[in-house]
């Protein structure tokens, strides 16, 4: 239940993820930080007026891999 509360958030309240911009020269940790300061709530936010709720489901690898991957790919 407490994940419906997350996407039920007004659109203002989240962040514009266009506006995440991570130094690519730092080093991993402290990229990762950077974007979850900025971002506030990584598996809420928004892209312009769409509300994006992340979720993970994976069998392989952990969440932290996945993040990892995506924040080297930004």
């Amino acid at each position: 239940m407490a994940d419906n509360k997350r996407i039920e958030k007004d659109l203002d309240e989240l962040v514009d993820i266009r506006n995440v911009h991570v130094d690519r020269s730092l080093p991993l940790e402290e990229r990762v930080r950077s974007y979850v300061e900025q971002v506030k709530d990584p598996y809420c936010f928004r892209v312009g007026n769409v509300k994006v709720r992340v979720s993970y489901a994976g069998k392989d690898r952990t969440l932290n891999d996945s993040f990892s991957t995506m924040l080297r790919s930004l």
